[in-house]
């Protein structure tokens, strides 16, 4: 629920009413709706926040200590990270909101944080996106693409992914505002001008968030999957389990939000209000968006920490910053990794576990 009332990326409605008192509070019980969003929210959005942060943080890290050997998958890994960082580094401030139930932060970063947590999100998605169509590339014709992918390449698309995101996420920044409510307090939410942008906004959401990178990953991916079982590599199936994950953890976790605020958009342009409804309908809302924002504390482990090659660059970085006893059991791990997986494999089978 966007902390509370506030304009995260349902920034088509304001639901800082219902922090109001008074004569124009909504007859409607919506005390299930409040109680999630002062006290269930800002803990779970810590929760992200924090498992987010390390994460994301950790991938980033070990991109920027091995720069010299990077590559257009690990380019594409260190955006998607950053994607990641830049999501969750609002949520602290959205909790906030969602406790206090105004915002307390003036103007500029009302729409300064509108603007980050959209553009996060976008970007993450747009991303994973680019990663699909490289890989479904790199096997299906790996000889044609190969002179392609190459460090300029990936920092070129790279640009034009962010800037992509930052124009979609536009409105958000444009109308986002701080408005004083009828109890005199302020709030930041999505004003536009007319419901020409509110309709913008749940098709950006559900088509560019959902529809588009769903249909990408099944259409790429189930042509990937028959080639793969078809070579003879140790990490096939491996691989085949990390493609099947990848595409039910981002509908699962996605999925429900989508279909949510796509049920909201049709009640309040179509529908009758029923108060018991609209109740439930936000709780709903608040809660399935709670669970996408989780997805980016999984990027890091479906699309990083799955790589051989990964998780020997933590290994080598974390055994400078922690002492060698805390390792012991991950140096233990890693063997087990090795000796369970042939080094000998198909080069297209790597571009998975990399």
């Amino acid at each position: 629920m966007s902390g509370g009332g506030n304009s995260t990326i349902l920034y088509a409605d304001d639901y800082s009413s219902y922090y109001e008192e008074g004569p124009s509070f909504s007859p409607c019980s919506i005390g299930n709706v409040m109680n999630f969003g002062q006290v269930f929210l800002p803990i779970i959005y810590s929760l992200v926040f924090v498992l987010g942060i390390i994460g994301n943080g950790l991938v980033v890290c070990v991109l920027l200590k091995h720069r010299n050997q990077t590559n257009l998958t690990d380019i594409c890994l260190f955006n998607l990270a950053a994607s990641d960082l830049v999501f969750v580094l609002t949520l602290p401030v959205y909790s906030h909101y969602s406790v206090v139930g105004h915002w307390p932060f003036g103007d500029f970063m009302c729409r300064f944080a509108s603007g980050c947590h959209s553009t996060g999100f976008f970007s993450s998605i747009f991303f994973m996106v680019v990663m699909t169509l490289d890989r479904y590339v790199v096997i299906m014709h790996a000889h044609k693409v190969a002179r392609y992918r190459t460090l300029g390449a990936g920092v070129a698309l790279s640009a034009l992914v962010w800037t992509l995101s930052a124009c979609v996420s536009l409105p958000a920044v444009l109308f986002t505002r701080v408005k004083n409510e009828s109890n005199g307090l302020p709030t930041c939410s999505f004003d536009p001008e007319n419901n020409a942008w509110r309709l913008y906004n749940i098709f950006s959401i559900n088509v560019l968030g959902l529809a588009i990178p769903l249909l990408v990953m099944i259409v790429c991916y189930s042509r990937i999957v028959p080639i793969l079982l078809n070579m003879r590599s140790a990490k096939k199936h491996r691989a085949v389990k990390l493609i099947i994950s990848v595409v039910i953890a981002f509908f699962l976790f996605w999925a429900p939000y989508n279909i949510c605020l796509f049920l909201h958009f049709l009640k309040t342009e179509a529908l009758a209000s029923v108060c018991d409804a609209d109740s439930r309908l936000m709780l709903s809302i608040a809660v399935t968006e709670t669970i996408a924002y989780a997805h980016c504390c999984l990027n890091p482990i479906i699309y990083a920490f799955v790589g051989l090659k990964f998780r020997r660059r933590v290994v080598q970085m974390l055994r400078k910053w922690v002492p060698e006893l805390l390792l012991r059991s991950a140096r233990g791990s890693s063997s087990s990794w090795k000796s369970s997986i042939t080094s000998r494999s198909s080069d297209a089978t790597s571009n998975f576990i990399m």
